[in-house]
């Protein structure tokens, strides 16, 4: 009898979490979640690299997406745009004080507040909580949600003031005659995400 019951208590568990599911890892077979880092300078020139993401629980409720977060590892962040000598110094550079000191401050994250339909299928205006070196700002970004067989692809770009984080290093909002060292306050975070459905 007590087994019975035990039986029966998980299978409504399982019904009644099948109408609202949470993915909190990010391995796939075929494919892995990250995001993508893009900065510029003022006077021309790109810097490219990514991010590994350390743990999502985005909420989907009948295949559309209601919130959750993600946790980024500041840790892993790489350059693909040099080599050598140089790409190590960007990084050095980039784990520092000047920029995003990932010793301190080891993870980022993104925490959904809000979720409203967009205009068109399959996407979604979002609000967030982005939080870098322990400071947190408000974001608003557009994301798509993509079905692909039992999963979902979350893909969104989310442009950053890095100035609002303590990220200051290079910006002529704060420093004179930096010419052609200048760094753009703005930077862009591509984040494709693989969760099931």
């Amino acid at each position: 009898m007590k087994k019975s019951a035990l039986v029966l208590g998980l299978g409504l568990a399982i019904i009644g979490l099948s109408a609202f599911s949470t993915k909190t890892t990010t391995d796939n077979p075929k494919h892995t979640s990250t995001i993508k880092w893009i900065g510029s300078k003022v006077v021309g020139g790109d810097h490219i690299g990514n991010i590994s993401i350390k743990e999502e629980q985005l909420k989907f409720k009948k295949g559309a997406l209601v919130g959750g977060s993600i946790t980024a590892d500041m840790t892993t962040i790489t350059n693909t745009d040099l080599e050598g000598e140089w790409n190590q110094k960007l990084v050095g550079h980039l784990n520092s004080d000047d920029f995003f000191s990932t010793a301190k401050f080891p993870t980022a994250t993104i925490s959904i507040t809000k979720v409203t339909p967009g205009s068109n299928a399959n996407t979604y205006q979002v609000t967030a909580d982005l939080t870098i070196k322990g400071i947190t700002h408000s974001q608003s970004f557009l994301a798509t949600v993509s079905p692909d067989g039992k999963q979902h692809i979350v893909t969104a770009k989310l442009n950053i003031d890095r100035t609002k984080y303590e990220v200051k290093y290079g910006s002529t909002s704060f420093f004179d005659s930096l010419g052609d060292k200048a760094i753009s306050d703005e930077f862009s975070l591509d984040v494709t995400i693989y969760t099931a459905h």
